[in-house]
């Protein structure tokens, strides 16, 4: 196996921007969240290819939060980083931001956590390049994204509670 050199978050950095137009809201004039999905997915996609050099598809889509209501004409921005490199997938966090027009000033409104497996022409899983985290807010991502897939391995009965060690404090606090 060949040495891969550790990339950072900036590195697989991705902004996307959009204008909620009337064909992407609900009845109540909100962006419908199933649009917001495209965006995220398309953007996270982005940072994993980014960050890997290669061709990659979702696995998985950990966490959505519809925390605020995104309105008709809002301009929104998405930013994707590699949150945490395993040995062929990548997490991928993407903050959703609303941009104020008038001061220029943006607010995180919705979030959301995707999983990217790179793939080869036939569609086989193929090595991706660790991760080097280097701000507060990366570092405590990356290790969130550790128990996050550990947590997801115990509920698929492919790992038992007592492998992953870095949960059992998880598992005894209320």
């Amino acid at each position: 196996m060949t040495f891969m050199q550790a990339k950072t978050p900036s590195q697989s950095l991705t902004i996307n921007t959009e204008v909620v137009l009337p064909n992407d809201t609900n009845h109540v004039g909100n962006l419908f969240g199933g649009k917001l999905m495209q965006w995220v997915d398309i953007t996270a996609a982005i940072a994993a290819q980014r960050h890997c050099g290669r061709v990659v598809v979702t696995a998985a889509i950990n966490h959505v939060s519809f925390d605020n209501p995104i309105k008709q004409n809002s301009v929104v921005t998405l930013e994707a980083k590699v949150s945490r490199a395993f040995s062929t997938s990548m997490e991928i966090y993407v903050d959703v931001l609303v941009e104020n027009t008038v001061t220029g000033e943006k607010t995180k409104c919705n979030e959301a956590i995707l999983t990217f497996v790179a793939i080869d022409q036939n569609g086989a899983p193929l090595p991706v390049p660790p991760l080097s985290p280097e701000t507060e807010t990366e570092k405590k991502r990356f290790e969130s994204a550790l128990r996050r897939r550990q947590l997801s391995l115990i509920l698929a009965g492919r790992m038992k509670p007592e492998e992953a060690s870095e949960l059992k404090a998880l598992f005894i606090q209320d």
